[in-house]
């Protein structure tokens, strides 16, 4: 990877374009660090590092992940990309469930363009209502100032929160247009990376002098750090490996091409294959289940039921430290990854078109035989690929069950998106080298 980065950057056009998307990065952390205004900052520290909902494990801790602590910290870019992933997501979903845009979605170029555009005006009214949300949590956590009137900090401070996403969503597009990467998973990438010396300072608050940690940890009952900090960093780093080897990880199908003779030449004839990924969905079922999973978390920031009665009790249950969650979670990623591939992925349309070309698998039949066998495969390597990111997802949860560690930012979504982000963009750093050695057939 390192090497791939030193040839890009000998070749002046790539220097550009990853000069162009570092400069894109250093407004994004800009952005993160400037608070909106009408906002008492040490309440809202108290409120962020002293034990509140956006430092622990609901809604607003995800939020505040993949936002680079920009959420927690109340900043201009708050928001973060989410409300534009969640669009995405939407119109994914609606192109498969409304005929109309379903023909959009397959009228080429024009049509594309006419699914962004709705897909940026849906951006700024979930970014519009996301705000509004985030502003009545802070109005009810008394983070607001008593020198302004409270409906004209309203007003200013959603519609900064809602200008917020529309510039980070006109960023990530100057990225994809002049830089290196996809815009929108390089934002998330750096602001992944940002929460990282947060994670290291909860893994590591006290190892300078390990004399003293001892005392301390007997004294508070953590002495457990010391086997679960070890092992956190080793499963992170086999995490690392499983993703990378499953992100390239695929099911080739073999597909044979007949002959046919134009005048007097034949065509045709050669042997190929169709590639499967077995990580299909990607991170989407993950973030499907933790987005579900993250309500009932969030209702209890704004609703605090009696001790010891049963909304309190499934409220603990469903806190991501209870064991019911991480089955829930573990189910729901099953669930979200077959339905995820269901969505993306047609094995009639497949088979008609191996048909149409003139391609066949050995052995197989065309038309419903092999859509039918299609569908098969699609079905065994969703489930590998799903029980993969099933175990993505749970053992941060399991870490926090067992060792108490809720302060860790680094999460089974932040992990799979940041290793992702940096294969793909490596990847296409590499494919634009190729393009710029290639001499052509006249050369």
């Amino acid at each position: 990877m390192f090497k791939t980065i030193k040839n890009a950057w000998s070749i002046p056009d790539l220097r550009k374009k990853i000069l162009f998307t570092l400069l894109i990065i250093v407004i994004f952390r800009i952005g993160s660090v400037i608070p909106v205004p009408f906002l008492d900052m040490t309440a809202l520290s108290q409120l962020t590092f002293g034990g509140g909902d956006a430092a622990t494990n609901s809604i607003f801790a995800y939020l505040n992940t993949m936002s680079g602590g920009a959420f927690g910290n109340a900043t201009i870019f708050a928001m973060g990309i989410t409300p534009y992933i969640n669009s995405s997501i939407i119109m994914q979903l609606l192109c498969v469930a409304i005929p109309a845009l379903e023909r959009l979605s397959k009228e080429g170029e024009d049509g594309r363009k006419k699914i962004a555009t709705i897909t940026r005006y849906l951006t700024v009214v979930l970014g519009l209502i996301q705000g509004t949300a985030y502003f009545f949590y802070l109005k009810g956590q008394r983070i607001l100032t008593g020198d302004v009137a409270v409906w004209f900090a309203a007003i200013v401070i959603i519609l900064i929160f809602t200008a917020g996403t529309a510039f980070m969503m006109w960023l990530g597009e100057q990225i994809n247009t002049k830089g290196i990467g996809n815009g929108i998973s390089i934002l998330l990438f750096a602001g992944i990376v940002a929460r990282l010396p947060m994670t290291i300072y909860y893994l590591f608050p006290l190892n300078k002098n390990i004399p003293s940690y001892w005392s301390m940890a007997s004294q508070y009952g953590q002495i457990q750090y010391y086997f679960l900090v070890p092992a956190f960093i080793i499963l992170f780093l086999i995490v690392i490996w499983i993703i990378n080897f499953m992100q390239d990880a695929e099911r080739r199908i073999p597909i044979q091409y007949a002959k046919r003779v134009v005048g007097r030449k034949m065509y045709g004839g050669q042997s190929s294959h169709m590639p499967i990924k077995v990580a299909l969905g990607g991170v989407m079922p993950v973030i499907f289940a933790t987005s579900i999973l993250s309500i009932p978390s969030t209702i209890r920031a704004f609703w605090t039921p009696a001790a010891g009665s049963f909304w309190d009790g499934f409220f603990r249950a469903l806190s991501p430290s209870g064991w019911l969650y991480i089955v829930l979670e573990f189910v729901l990623v099953l669930a979200f990854a077959y339905f995820y591939t269901q969505i993306q992925y047609n094995p009639v349309e497949m088979a008609n078109n191996l048909k149409q070309n003139n391609g066949t698998i050995p052995g197989i039949r065309p038309g419903q035989p092999t859509a039918e066998f299609i569908r098969k495969i699609l079905s065994r390597i969703t489930l590998i690929g799903a029980l993969f990111l099933s175990f993505i997802a749970i053992v941060p949860s399991i870490f926090t069950m067992v060792g108490n560690m809720q302060n860790l930012s680094m999460g089974g979504t932040s992990v799979i998106i940041m290793v992702g982000v940096a294969i793909e963009t490596v990847k296409q750093m590499e494919s634009q080298m190729m393009m710029r050695h290639y001499r052509g057939f006249l050369d």
